[in-house]
């Protein structure tokens, strides 16, 4: 099982070796443990728990849940598996050599929260006509008929745009570094800087 809890750095670019510059994300890697096991006769599937970082202080629901592993986790996410690895039992660390250079990894994160937006900008419809008397400029327009007298679900209006949860799939592992706990990856990955990326790779 390859995954990490990680936090976004920033953005960067290196030059291939075509001469070409990239876009290289920078995720910061903390401390991970393996919290928990989940197993399919006592949980009814097969995961492995890992948490990341330092808490300062847990509640006692968590202090009870995470004493096997003796860690103080800020963080914690569950990861499905076929079977459960036997290098990963409870207490176990990860660092960021678990990835590798040239890996294939998918990155899910929260979008950045835009706020209340209208369906221009929410979903690209094309603006109202501003002559020959028209006054609908930005506005949705019709959002159904008269029958059946409600407004049918998922139709698109204005609503939150944004923060929301976002996977961007087979991207490159380009940059390794274990002793400053950093991986980059080529591309973009959504959020804002310190949020948090859930990295997984295929195997």
């Amino acid at each position: 099982m390859k995954a990490l809890i990680t936090r976004k750095v920033g953005m960067t670019s290196t030059i291939n070796e075509d001469g070409v510059v990239e876009a290289i994300t920078l995720l910061a890697v903390g401390d991970h443990t393996v919290t928990a096991h989940k197993t399919e006769e006592k949980d009814g599937y097969t995961a492995v728990q890992i948490g990341a970082e330092k808490a300062k202080k847990l509640s006692k629901s968590v202090t009870g849940h995470v004493k096997q592993s003796k860690a103080m986790p800020k963080i914690i996410r569950e990861f499905r598996v076929d079977e459960i690895p036997e290098e990963l039992n409870v207490g176990a660390s990860i660092s960021a050599d678990v990835f590798s250079v040239g890996d294939t990894v998918h990155a899910t994160g929260t979008s950045k929260g835009k706020g209340w937006a209208g369906t221009i900008r929410r979903h690209n419809f094309h603006r109202g006509r501003k002559t020959h008397g028209g006054r609908s400029y930005r506005r949705p327009g019709s959002i159904g008929s008269m029958y059946p007298q409600h407004i049918f679900k998922g139709t698109k209006m204005a609503g939150q745009l944004g923060h929301d949860q976002v996977t961007i799939r087979n991207l490159k592992v380009a940059l390794v570094d274990t002793e400053l706990g950093v991986i980059g990856v080529k591309g973009a990955v959504p959020g804002p800087k310190k949020s948090i990326v859930v990295l997984k790779g295929d195997a």
